[in-house]
């Protein structure tokens, strides 16, 4: 089994490794708030019972294995210029990275709260925790529910480090399957402009929010939305426009004026093998539609939206950037004490509220790994989520296994209450829909 490579350990004895913040983890740290826990959520459904204690074994062995999942954040003066992360052997202390669930009704609910309520503390490693839950959805099933420390790791990473446990536990490899062929791009005339990037964007509507801060989220199992053979555009140039049109219906159904729609889309390059490397690797890539387009498409140009978006995408996508875009990593510079800089961060933020995107729409795609748990069986749906964090306040991510969708809509509750979100995800099967039929009635 070949060992994964990352910074290398310090010796016993020896004074830790510290591995400098890159700049989305800096960022992040910077705009930390304890009302809405920075925390990835990834739930995995399995079809039989992992044993605890050997599957406590396969995950502590896979933070061994991918050694940058394995730190916590290093303690320094005021003054310091930079955040470093400590690579520490072993769990601190007092940590207990896999727990079991108590069983009963709702269990699945109370996991889901807990990972959105309760984010692992970045000062003790490592900043990951893995819950096992029986599935009361399913006699004999077990849902894992892995809560992430977003500073620390985001979702591809932490699918990874879940795909060799899985390997670990099961004794069955976890090399990634190969991507899916792509036709090539048709004849179709290049995709007009979107609207000028100066232009605010289109907020969400606000809906009925209630209770206490935090993140509140929904979950489905939906049908992968099919496309004609060799079409221009991907499924992920359906579900962007099948976002951007339940954003524009669901504000119209509450009096906003058309604005222009802006999705910021995580585009993640690194190899999905035993060497991917571990943190936060994704860039952002933001995907426009001016309101006349999504007024178009809602009275059914679909299909010319879908060749317009993928043309859009696929330029994005071709143009080297850095993750967080050039002022992000003018502004996390070390030329000045980290905690000025944190100030300057959150202040620049709310300056920028009008100009942040609509919405996240992150799409992991085809899962790549088997995610065989050996006696436990093959995962069979996997779900996963990021922070929905204010101005925006509401994302959309996707995966798909076993041939279906895994959809999870999470939202602040300074914006959505769960009835609202029950609403957009009708809208959001709606248009997902149309993006199926868009090419019949084009033809």
């Amino acid at each position: 089994m070949t060992a994964v490579e990352g910074p290398a350990r310090s010796a016993p004895g020896a004074r830790p490794v510290l591995v400098p913040f890159p700049v989305v983890d800096e960022v992040s740290r910077h705009c930390l708030r304890e009302e809405e826990p920075e925390t990835i959520h990834l739930e995995i459904r399995l079809p039989g019972r992992p044993d605890p204690a050997r599957l406590r074994r396969a995950f502590t062995d896979a933070l061994r294995r991918h050694p940058r999942a394995q730190v916590r954040q290093a303690t320094g003066p005021w003054y310091r210029r930079r955040y470093f992360w400590e690579l520490t052997e072993e769990p601190d202390p007092g940590v207990d990275v896999v727990t079991v669930a108590p069983p009963g009704p709702g269990a699945l609910e109370r996991a889901r709260e807990r990972c959105l309520a309760s984010a692992p503390s970045l000062s003790a490693s490592p900043p990951v925790r893995l819950d096992i839950v029986e599935d009361p959805e399913r006699p004999g099933g077990t849902a894992l529910f892995l809560t992430v420390n977003h500073t620390a790791l985001d979702g591809p990473a932490c699918l990874r480090v879940l795909a060799t446990a899985a390997e670990l536990y099961g004794g069955r490899g976890s090399a990634p399957a190969a991507p899916p062929v792509r036709a090539a791009p048709g004849g179709r005339p290049p995709a007009a402009p979107g609207p000028p990037p100066w232009s605010p964007s289109a907020r969400v509507a606000r809906g009925t929010p209630s209770g206490p801060p935090g993140n509140g989220m929904l979950v489905a199992d939906l049908a992968v939305p099919r496309r004609p053979p060799g079409a221009a555009y991907t499924v992920n140039d359906q579900l962007l426009v099948a976002t951007a049109l339940m954003i524009a219906c669901w504000n119209r159904e509450h009096g906003v004026p058309p604005r222009p729609i802006r999705i910021t889309m995580p585009v993640d390059d690194r190899p999905r093998g035993v060497d991917m490397p571990i943190g936060n690797g994704t860039r952002l890539v933001e995907v426009p539609f001016t309101a006349a387009e999504l007024a178009s498409g809602e009275r059914g140009g679909v299909d010319g939206l879908l060749h317009r978006t993928a043309g859009r995408t696929r330029a994005l996508k071709a143009v080297p950037r850095p993750q967080l875009g050039y002022g992000a990593a003018l502004l996390t510079a070390p030329v000045a004490p980290v905690a000025w800089r944190a100030a300057v961060t959150r202040g620049l933020r709310r300056a920028a509220g009008p100009w942040t995107s609509t919405t996240l729409l992150s799409n992991i795609g085809r899962v790549p790994y088997a995610l065989d748990f050996g006696d436990a069986g093959r995962a069979d749906a996997v779900w996963f989520s990021a922070p929905a964090r204010m101005p925006r306040g509401l994302n959309v991510m996707t995966a798909s296994t076993a041939g279906r969708l895994h959809l999870a809509l999470r939202w602040s509750k300074e914006l959505l209450a769960q009835r609202d979100g029950e609403r957009l995800l009708e809208l959001f099967e709606r248009y997902l829909g149309a993006t199926e039929a868009a090419e019949k009635g084009s033809g």
